[in-house]
């Protein structure tokens, strides 16, 4: 299914950060945002998620199909890394790990406890959930932060197979992940600040 943004417009506790934002996301396609610190990309991402309303404009596509990865990885400390998996299967109706474990390395640290995970070991873990969600729309939200170059491979590799299967991405980065994919930068759709009338009707 394709997931179609038209003149969207969002904002970050009531100001407009972004607006007139169009776009459409086909399966098998991967669509990379750019833009400076505090541009509005994780607003943007969390609009089109539906984890907020958007000011303007539409989503179309996104209903029961998205999968949603945020900077933090929504892990349960006390639980092991293969209870954490199934836990987040089992909220998207779905059942089998195995490949989460094999394709972000997991299987030597499949009993270990989340809360006992280095951050980088804890960011494939979150990231790993993207493959028993079952959904075929993976948004991603700087999904490289604490991964050492080998995991970003790894995590690379897993969105090339997600594509090759007829899913798609939406990802927010600065790292080259060498996929093939369209760069979109937000900076251009910045929100206009609103014209103040100063004019005070008091005085007439």
């Amino acid at each position: 299914m394709t997931l179609t943004v038209t003149d969207l417009g969002v904002a970050r506790g009531g100001i407009p950060v972004l607006e007139g934002l169009s776009f459409a996301l086909e399966p098998g396609k991967a669509l990379i945002l750019r833009g400076p610190n505090g541009i509005g990309k994780t607003t943007l991402l969390r609009t089109v998620a539906g984890l907020q309303p958007p000011l303007k404009g539409r989503v179309e596509g996104a209903e029961d199909q998205i999968a949603y990865a945020a900077h933090s990885d929504g892990l349960k400390p006390t639980l092991s890394v293969a209870e954490n998996l199934t836990f987040w299967a089992s909220v998207f109706g779905r059942n089998g790990i195995e490949q989460a474990l094999d394709g972000f390395d997991l299987q030597g640290l499949r009993d270990r406890q989340a809360g006992a995970l280095s951050a980088g070991q804890k960011r494939r873990l979150g990231l790993s959930r993207m493959l028993v969600t079952g959904r075929p729309i993976w948004i991603m939200d700087e999904p490289t932060v604490s991964l050492d170059v080998n995991s970003v491979a790894m995590f690379a590799d897993a969105v090339r197979a997600h594509l090759g299967q007829g899913g798609s991405a939406l990802i927010a980065t600065h790292i080259d992940l060498g996929l093939e994919a369209e760069v979109l930068d937000v900076g251009p759709y910045k929100a206009r600040p609103p014209e103040i009338d100063d004019f005070d009707g008091g005085f007439l």
